[in-house]
This record gives C-alpha cells, sequence and structure tokens, in this order.
C-alpha cells in the first residue's frame, strides 16, 4: 500500500490467471473423465478394447478441458511469462509497450515494441469482470512503472 506508487503495484512475483474459469474447466474435465470411464467400465456387453477406448475417450476430453485451463501469466522482476491455451512466451519489460483490455475484448492483448498484438489469456474478463479489470490495471501499472525505470533498474 505504498502511495508513491502509481496504480498499487503488486509485489513480485505475481501471478494472473482466471481462477474461477480454471476451476469450473478442472472440475468439468474431472467429471467427464469420471463419468465417461464409468459408463465404459460398467456396460457389461462391451469387451475389453472397448472399454478402454471409453477411457481414452474420456481422457482426450479432459484433456482439453484441461490444457483450457492452463492459461496465465506470471509476472518477475525481469519480465512477463504469457502462456496461453498451447504455447508459452516470455516478454522482458521493454517489449511491452501497452496493457490493454477494451470493454467487450475476451481477455486482455499486449501492444508489442516489434509491432505486433499479443492475446492474454490468463486475464479474462469472461466469468468475473472485476477481477479482470483489476489484473489488467495491475499488469499494465507494472508494465509502465518496470519500462520506465529502464533495463538497468528492471534487469536488477
Amino acid at each position: 500500500m505504498s502511495d508513491s506508487t502509481p496504480g498499487r503495484l503488486p509485489a513480485l512475483p505475481v501471478t494472473f490467471r482466471p481462477a474461477r474459469t480454471r476451476a469450473v474447466l478442472l472440475t468439468a474435465g474431472t467429471a467427464v473423465f469420471v463419468a465417461v470411464s464409468l459408463i465404459g467400465l460398467l456396460l457389461e456387453q462391451f469387451g475389453p478394447g472397448e472399454r478402454l477406448s471409453f477411457v481414452f475417450t474420456a481422457a482426450l476430453l479432459a484433456g482439453v478441458l484441461f490444457l483450457l485451463a492452463r492459461p496465465k501469466v506470471v509476472a518477475d522482476e525481469t519480465g512477463v511469462t504469457v502462456v496461453n491455451i498451447v504455447s508459452r512466451r516470455r516478454l522482458e519489460w521493454a517489449q511491452i509497450l501497452q496493457v490493454n483490455l477494451r470493454a467487450g475484448d475476451p481477455w486482455v492483448f499486449l501492444d508489442l515494441s516489434d509491432g505486433t498484438s499479443m492475446p492474454v489469456l490468463g486475464i479474462q474478463p469472461g466469468i468475473a469482470r472485476a477481477r479482470a479489470v483489476a489484473d489488467a490495471r495491475a499488469l499494465r501499472a507494472l508494465a509502465e512503472d518496470r519500462s520506465a525505470a529502464g533495463p538497468g533498474t528492471a534487469r536488477g
């Protein structure tokens, strides 16, 4: 709670992730795996190969839901690691020009120094809009503070 810092900077390292969405996806993935596997194993007319295919299908469905629960953003002293569904990218603070979460956006976007924009699925306003807005503001404040501090300060 330092009033001299803009936007109340969180202590580093900090992880941002859509907790409610993640909880729903992990719970649904587990429930789907258990239900489909049990159905396959309890149906007596199926042979071992067919039962195994039920378990395999259940594992695939659960795996997809677990992948959807993967996104997060980890900010530390030297930069940000963005973990999306199937990708991971490490960015230095100086590479982040702007953190955007506009009305109607499904998640945060980072404007990068190479002229591209990168989606950040770890901050998404779907279920918990207020939390996503607070996380986006915190990430924006960190990016502005770390970029303004210069490379020598951000790297220690």
